[in-house]
């Protein structure tokens, strides 16, 4: 998830009764705020909600996650897929492995690195995303 939509998931925690002052305060937030204030409001809001933050790598690996879920359900462009972030992830099922696997570090690498085979990689991707999605959520050692 993004910075800038951390205001709206809050106004929609606080549209069904999850409600403490800071999370108010995320928000009333404008998309365009600061990250920096936003990340720093979001982490405060957490904590008066007792909900502690995943660790690092574990975030990573819900946001892959997410990436596939977007990608499967026609939400997310193969542009969007091409990231030098996916690049250092440390993965831990083949499911992930499989779909890290086929993600271009760059939108120019599609391309570049698949020629006049994108339809092919396409539907690599989207059986890849599909296995990732179909697989139990992500854990600690999961």
């Amino acid at each position: 998830m993004c910075p800038e939509d951390l205001p709206m998931t809050a106004a929609q925690a606080l549209a069904v009764g999850v409600d403490t002052p800071t999370l108010c305060e995320l928000a009333g937030l404008p998309r365009h705020a600061d990250p920096r204030d936003i990340r720093d409001t979001f982490e405060q809001a957490l904590a008066e909600l007792g909900i502690a933050l995943p660790d690092y790598r574990l975030a990573q690996r819900y946001a892959l996650r997410w990436l596939a879920t977007r990608f499967t359900a026609g939400e997310a462009t193969l542009a969007e897929l091409a990231s030098d972030e996916w690049l250092e992830i440390e993965v831990e099922t083949v499911e992930e492995q499989a779909f890290v696997a086929l993600l271009p570090p760059c939108a120019c690498c599609i391309e570049y690195t698949l020629g006049f085979d994108e339809a092919a990689w396409e539907a690599q991707l989207r059986i890849a995303a599909r296995a990732l999605v179909s697989h139990p959520t992500v854990g600690p050692g999961i």
